[in-house]
């Protein structure tokens, strides 16, 4: 079983891992496009969390995680648990490539018809909404720094994520 990181999977991925490789899903970026109300805001003051948004001619990278032989089960029931709290995200499998491999992995995409979605923000916005919000994991700007730290560490640049960084800093100084 594998799945597919693009946000704070990536750096609390909270199964037993067998190995990890850098991957890409094409059709798909990643996107601040959903209001968080539990993890990073509140109903009455939403936060903003990451999503794989389907967009034409995307592509975003990410981490492929294999889950531990004999982990499959309580994986993906700590993963419906921590991922499907609103019904937002949409549990699906995506293809991904790693090198020359290419497979399927279990992700968590937007629905974009569901009322969290929020795709098409100005970042300005984003980093407006993300400096000031916090919610029962804690505060936006926590989540949005380490992903991009993260993804820099990996060597995954996403300029969005970067700008997104540098203002909310600006904002919360």
């Amino acid at each position: 079983m594998w799945v597919f990181g693009y946000g704070s999977l990536i750096w609390h991925p909270g199964f037993p891992v067998a190995e990890q490789r850098i991957a890409r899903a094409e059709g798909w970026h990643r996107s601040f496009c959903m209001r968080s109300i539990h993890h990073r805001g509140t109903e009455d003051e939403p936060g903003l969390v990451l999503a794989l948004d389907r967009a034409e001619g995307a592509a975003c990278t990410g981490v492929a995680f294999r889950v531990a032989a004999g982990a499959e089960a309580e994986t993906l029931a700590a993963l419906r648990e921590r991922e499907l709290i609103s019904s937002a995200y949409l549990e699906t499998h995506v293809p991904v490539e790693s090198g020359a491999d290419r497979f399927d992995c279990l992700a968590y995409v937007i629905d974009p018809d569901h009322v969290q979605y929020c795709g098409g923000l100005a970042l300005e916005e984003q980093a407006r909404i993300i400096a000031h919000a916090h919610g029962g994991r804690g505060p936006n700007r926590e989540y949005l720094w380490n992903t991009a730290s993260h993804l820099a560490d990996l060597g995954i640049a996403d300029p969005d994520l970067e700008w997104l960084s540098r203002r909310v800093r600006e904002l919360t100084a």
